[in-house]
């Protein structure tokens, strides 16, 4: 079951292309590989730790 709302998904995938773009053009740091937990996030629809949590930002059906 998703868990995030389309603005939520939006900026999880475009915070993970920022950090994944790092990777390959600025400083090559750990940050760039990071960038794939919110960019895979934000694709699915799915997050862990809202689950964990309890927390959902998916309107309601």
């Amino acid at each position: 079951m998703r868990n995030e709302g389309a603005l939520d998904r939006c900026l999880r995938v475009g915070v993970g292309l920022a950090l994944l773009s790092l990777a390959f053009v600025g400083p090559m740091t750990v940050w760039g590989c990071v960038g794939l937990i919110p960019l895979l996030t934000g694709v699915v629809g799915i997050c862990p730790l809202y689950r964990i949590v309890g927390i959902s930002t998916c309107p309601a059906r």
